[in-house]
């Protein structure tokens, strides 16, 4: 007779880390259910390479694994989590030798700036154009596009809704440079959507 294996769909996220701790391995596992694509999309997004997403994953939820003890709950675990991907993410583009970009680490001083520019309108509706999943293949093709200094804060705040005070926690910022490099993002994707759909009426950040 088998016996049947601890119950932990639907469980609280602090009672899994909890069984995690005590080394219930089928808690942690359910966390990894209930995050692992999303921390995969978040990887691709910031590297461009679904091999390069796929380490940064595995990585992640080894190093979770290994320092589950060191996580004081002062936090929700997928902001941990989270932490730990994108540090391997950014690892993973330092050491591209061709990435010529600005250095992830180097703070964007912009003081008061103002950036203004002129933002094109559409014309009709996208959404009676597109379907939801060509508008969403149109979005990250956009979000890819961008520096990875503005790629990274970008996905942290919109995409995974983190606060901008745990994006600046986790990308090692001030809260000025964050709120800075995520305006920056967002006008550049909107000036990039605007000019994908060449049209004129609705505002692109509608879609976003």
């Amino acid at each position: 007779m088998t016996h049947s294996l601890p119950q932990t769909e639907g469980l609280d996220e602090s009672v899994l880390v909890e069984r995690a701790k005590s080394g219930e391995t089928a808690a942690f596992t359910e966390l990894v259910r209930r995050y692992d694509k999303k921390i995969f999309r978040m990887a691709k997004q910031i590297t461009q390479s679904d091999e390069d997403a796929e380490d940064v994953l595995q990585e992640a939820l080894f190093k979770a694994y290994k320092h589950l003890d060191d996580f004081q709950g002062n936090s929700k675990f997928y902001t941990w989590i989270v932490r730990i991907a994108v540090n391997e993410a950014l690892m993973k583009l330092r050491k591209r030798k061709s990435d010529r970009t600005v250095s992830l680490d180097e703070e964007i001083d912009t003081g008061e700036e103002t950036v203004t520019r002129e933002i094109a309108v559409w014309d009709g509706d996208p959404e009676q154009r597109y379907s939801q999943e060509e508008l969403r293949v149109i979005l990250d093709n956009a979000i890819q596009s961008l520096k990875p200094s503005f790629r990274t804060v970008f996905v942290l705040r919109d995409v995974e809704e983190l606060s901008t005070e745990e994006t600046a926690d986790t990308l090692g910022l001030s809260i000025p440079a964050v709120k800075s490099r995520l305006l920056r993002a967002r006008l550049e994707l909107r000036e990039k959507l605007t000019r994908m759909f060449k049209k004129k009426g609705e505002d692109a950040f509608a879609y976003l």
